[in-house]
């Protein structure tokens, strides 16, 4: 049987179609396309930098695709993204918050339990794995300027009572209201009560504490803002604030499909100080720096934790 140049040309094309679909990895034609990781993340700068981060480490050990769920309003969002499927990975969860504002447990000083029983409800309730912490913790903190503390003495939060019914106060707008580590609660361990108080966004507060427009306000330890301006923290001295020690949480669901993500993660784990954070949330807030630049750069900077996949 004769196969003539036309049809023998056809055959030709079809199946130069046929590698060119396999190539780009159509469903049920055996391509190479790689699988995806979604990583949720909040709005903060050091949720958006250790996201980038934990995208940069799995990209870089594994042969997994990272996307990243992004601008998530609060840990109970993000906790729903993961338990609909919608996210794989929380980039950064704090376990103080989470025992009291998602757990609903009560407000617990011991970092060692903190982080028991958080590790274990996340296990049995959620079928999630809390890593254990990146090496910082991101706490509530009273601060105020240095010359202001000179002025009237202060070391500790305590030290803030024979002057508190005078002092203007601001404050992270979700910390008022908040059960457990908030302003009830402190008022009543603290014995103590500010003269006026003032809720803002939380990244106002430290310009407004700069500007003297506020003798004291509660912020974050984290916050870059902190070294910049050369504020002083006053030491919670009645251990009022609960741990809120930083780490990544992943549903088993996805660690056991890709078991390769726990020892990457891992490597993760006691490797950012808290004067680490503070250094790259400034260079992100007031440098004005890419988040993902910031990680990347740390990241190629530390060999990518190189050897510590514990």
């Amino acid at each position: 049987m004769k196969i003539s140049k036309r049809f023998f040309k056809f055959l030709i094309v079809c199946a130069g179609m046929i590698l060119l679909l396999t190539g780009c990895g159509f469903p049920g034609l055996g391509g190479n396309q790689k699988e995806t990781v979604k990583v949720a993340s909040m709005t903060t700068t050091e949720q958006q930098i250790m996201t980038y981060m934990v995208k940069g480490m799995i990209e870089h050990y594994s042969n997994l695709n990272v996307e990243i769920v992004n601008n998530l309003g609060s840990a109970s969002v993000s906790l729903n993204a993961m338990k609909r499927g919608d996210a794989d990975i929380s980039a950064v969860r704090y376990n103080g918050t989470d025992l009291t504002t998602v757990l609903g447990n009560n407000a617990e000083k011991d970092p060692t339990v903190v982080a028991k029983k958080v590790k274990q409800e996340f296990k049995d309730r959620f079928h999630m794995t809390y890593f254990k912490s990146y090496g910082f913790a991101d706490t509530y903190a009273f601060m105020v300027t240095q010359k202001y503390a000179k002025e009237h003495n202060l070391q500790t939060i305590s030290d803030l009572k024979k002057i508190a019914p005078e002092m203007t106060v601001g404050i992270d707008q979700s910390w008022l209201n908040r059960k457990g580590d908030g302003y009830s609660g402190f008022k009543k361990e603290y014995q103590m009560d500010f003269g006026k108080i003032y809720p803002m966004q939380i990244g106002l507060v430290y310009d407004a504490l700069q500007a003297g427009k506020m003798d004291s306000v509660l912020g974050y330890s984290t916050d870059g803002r902190i070294g910049s301006y050369d504020l002083k923290i006053l030491k919670d001295d009645r251990q009022f604030f609960p741990p809120y020690d930083a780490s990544p949480v992943a549903t088993d669901a996805i660690l056991k499909k890709h078991p390769e993500l726990r020892p990457i993660l891992n490597r993760m784990v006691g490797k950012i100080s808290l004067k680490t954070i503070q250094k790259l949330n400034y260079r992100v807030d007031d440098n004005l720096e890419e988040p993902q630049a910031v990680a990347n750069e740390y990241l190629k900077a530390h060999d990518y934790f190189k050897g510590s996949d514990s």
